[in-house]
């Protein structure tokens, strides 16, 4: 499972990676801070099935907290996307190319509408992240179109020897990491499985493009930067534009924090968590930010990193985990207990 950050310039996307894989990057508010893409683990939340054997399990990888077992998925942040990123302007080129065997993105958008268009700092509020979602999907679209159209008398030409449109734009995209039943679905939805290819319209084509890279590219929304001003607003606004997208308020922020105590003892914190508890003496300056961090998490729920992984791996391509072992065997030969967990 590969899952990409995607979105503009300075909306919080090396931020969202490091929240989510614990890896420092380079993050600041001037555009195109990422320009090689950032490839690291980050780890869904299942279920682990120790608890009904009443053991504890020894992850080979990941790990397991109360029973709560937090296998790995890989995670790639790539460069932010400006308008006309399919025509090469900014690092268009590279950014989608390095999206090219993602199975699902998240799209970062910044929530609080503090920076344009092209990533630049203006007044918070001053600009509408519903645009940004709706940029993201045109120049998604149009890269789709582009591979498509640049072709397309070379296909016409393969349809003329009896090949059918499903073989024939299963290997036109295969590269992009379309599978052939997202072909089919895409072709069926359109009524284009059998029409000839000398006969679409533009229109068609670009239809056909639209749906495949909707079922082949799922895109989810992290709202970021949940709890600056103006972002609760604009999630509301995103919600009633997008009514069937996936949109869930985040603060990549305040999840790193939040790691970080942890990892210093400061607090208990589970990933995913409404809440955490503190377990170290904590200075005044401190427990000012924790009380800080407290109230996003109860506000929204949580941080909403965990949340989006989750359902990425989970509610959107549809994985599901497997322990290998059997009821009456659950140690390897290191008597290691239920190490594997396999997403399939």
């Amino acid at each position: 499972m590969l899952v990409g950050l995607v979105g503009k310039p300075s909306s919080g996307k090396s931020t969202f990676f490091q929240a989510l894989t614990s890896i420092p990057v380079e993050r600041s508010a001037r555009p195109f801070t990422t320009i090689k893409p950032n490839r690291g683990v980050a780890y869904v939340e299942i279920e682990c099935v120790d608890k009904e054997f009443n053991v504890q399990c020894n992850p080979r990888s990941g790990y397991c907290v109360e029973h709560r077992r937090f296998a790995p998925v890989e995670v790639l942040d790539v460069a932010g996307l400006v308008p006309g990123a399919h025509e090469g302007k900014g690092l268009g080129n590279k950014f989608l190319d390095d999206l090219r065997q993602a199975d699902l993105l998240i799209h970062i958008v910044d929530a609080s509408g503090s920076t344009n268009a092209n990533g630049e700092a203006v007044e918070t509020g001053s600009h509408d992240p519903v645009e940004d979602v709706r940029f993201l999907e045109e120049e998604l679209n149009q890269w789709c179109f582009g591979i498509l159209d640049s072709n397309w008398n070379k296909l016409v030409r393969e349809a003329n020897l009896n090949k059918k449109n499903e073989e024939i734009m299963f290997i036109q995209f295969t590269g992009l990491g379309m599978k052939r039943d997202v072909v089919q679905k895409a072709l069926s939805a359109l009524n284009l499985f059998d029409k000839q290819l000398n006969q679409w319209t533009n229109d068609e084509k670009k239809g056909f493009c639209r749906k495949l890279r909707e079922l082949g590219k799922p895109i989810i929304i992290a709202a970021n930067k949940c709890d600056l001003n103006a972002a609760e607003k604009n999630i509301t606004r995103l919600k009633e534009a997008f009514p069937t997208y996936l949109i869930v308020p985040c603060s990549a922020e305040a999840e790193i924090t939040l790691k970080s105590a942890a990892k210093n003892g400061f607090i208990k914190y589970i990933p995913g968590d409404a809440s955490f508890e503190i377990i170290k003496e904590l200075n005044d300056g401190q427990k000012k930010a924790m009380t800080l961090l407290q109230g996003v998490l109860q506000k929204f729920n949580g941080s909403g990193v965990q949340k989006l992984l989750n359902a990425a791996g989970f509610d959107f391509l549809r994985y599901i985990a497997i322990f290998p072992g059997g009821v009456n065997k659950l140690a390897d030969s290191q008597g290691n207990i239920l190490p594997d967990v396999f997403l399939l």
